[in-house]
């Protein structure tokens, strides 16, 4: 993936190679892909998402990030 702004997004990182290039980070992405459905269906609050997220990756997302990841792709 090409690399379109200076924030890296959730679930990847920037290539140590080749700084115009991102790697995807798999089970970052496999995270998302079990919350933002359950945020989707109201399950869970986009708190707990951010907060089961950052327990299963160690890596911090707000909710106001995973709001934004929620509303513009499609998982599930």
């Amino acid at each position: 993936m090409r690399r379109s702004s200076s924030t890296i997004p959730f679930g990847y990182k920037l290539d140590e190679e080749d700084n115009s290039q991102l790697i995807e980070i798999p089970s970052e992405l496999e995270a998302l892909e079990a919350v933002v459905p359950l945020i989707k269906e109201r399950t869970i609050s986009l708190r707990e998402g951010s907060l089961y997220l950052e327990a299963m990756t160690g890596r911090y997302l707000s909710h106001a990030g995973l709001k934004k990841i929620a509303e513009t792709r499609n998982f599930g």
